[in-house]
């Protein structure tokens, strides 16, 4: 597979990915310049544990494992059949929730409440209903503390899995990445956010045993996150990647999904093709090296 990645051409390849995630083939979308913008180093710096997760390439199997969590929580699950059009622009879903994640991670404190106010305006509006397997009707808004939490602690938990699976081996010990992140929930009205690898395993239990299952639209939208639209060139890659999340998440979501087991020989598969996709677009990505930029201005 890594190979493959060589042969299909670097600048194609790294345009491609950069397209995909980002919207734009050179990686810099209209909002990447937010990370220009203000006077400080916003919640976290260049030394941080955020910064060193989401600037692995291991986000990209981190990605799809918190979509595919995400799922197993009937009220998520029913905001995204109901309120996006995860079907027909995947990618512009995909790319707005990068926007997010980016900006969160790497901008100023200015940038990421002017983006936090854009996200709550939307969770606004994302409300409704939906029936579990026992016929009991619920209703939900996105908005609302437990939803917000679930939605955190899947992101959590697969970004940090993912990146202690297949970062690069010199640096993949991440003991602050937890607590960091909790800040990232409080813009969009989470307070209480898990601050160690232990609250977040006892968060997630509880909702594991307890709430997580089934509706009428779980196997679609699963059946979707695993075969996406791809191109026939993409599907490839993408696979190995979905294989790879799938590999490391808990039984008890994957019954839920009700998708199969998936062997972590996959984590070994993957982690040369994302070390070759690394080489390709460098080190760092656009956005964090503008906001690099305006950092260094700060200190200059």
């Amino acid at each position: 597979m890594s190979t493959l990645l060589k042969k299909l051409g670097g600048e194609r390849v790294a345009s491609a990915f950069r397209k995909a995630v980002s919207g734009d083939p050179k990686g810099l979308p209209t909002w990447a310049q937010e990370m220009a913008i203000g006077h400080d180093a916003g919640f976290y710096g260049p030394e941080s544990d955020v910064w060193k997760v989401h600037g692995s390439l291991a986000t990209l199997v981190g990605g799809v494992r918190a979509l595919l969590m995400q799922a197993a929580y009937p009220a998520a699950l029913a905001g995204v059949s109901q309120h996006s059009a995860y079907d027909t622009d995947p990618l512009g879903r995909l790319e707005r929730t990068t926007r997010w994640l980016t900006i969160t991670s790497f901008g100023s404190t200015e940038a990421i409440a002017k983006e936090a106010r854009r996200v709550n305006t939307l969770h606004n509006h994302v409300v409704g209903d939906y029936e579990t397997a026992d016929s009991i009707r619920h209703h939900y808004e996105a908005s609302q503390s437990r939803h917000l939490l679930w939605v955190h602690c899947a992101f959590t938990d697969s970004f940090l899995t993912a990146y202690r699976e297949l970062g690069r081996d010199e640096d993949r010990s991440v003991v602050n990445y937890v607590g960091e992140w909790a800040r990232s929930a409080e813009p969009l009205g989470l307070q209480g956010a898990p601050h160690s690898d232990a609250e977040l395993q006892e968060v997630l239990n509880d909702f594991l045993n307890n709430e997580i299952g089934e509706i009428e639209a779980t196997r679609r939208i699963v059946h979707f996150i695993i075969h996406p639209p791809f191109s026939k060139a993409a599907m490839p890659f993408y696979r190995v990647l979905c294989n790879a999340a799938i590999s490391t998440m808990d039984p008890r979501v994957l019954r839920a999904l009700g998708v199969k087991v998936k062997s972590r020989r996959w984590l070994t598969v993957v982690k040369p093709m994302l070390a070759v996709l690394q080489a390709i677009v460098g080190d760092e990505s656009p956005s964090q090296s503008i906001a690099r930029e305006r950092i260094a201005r700060l200190t200059s």
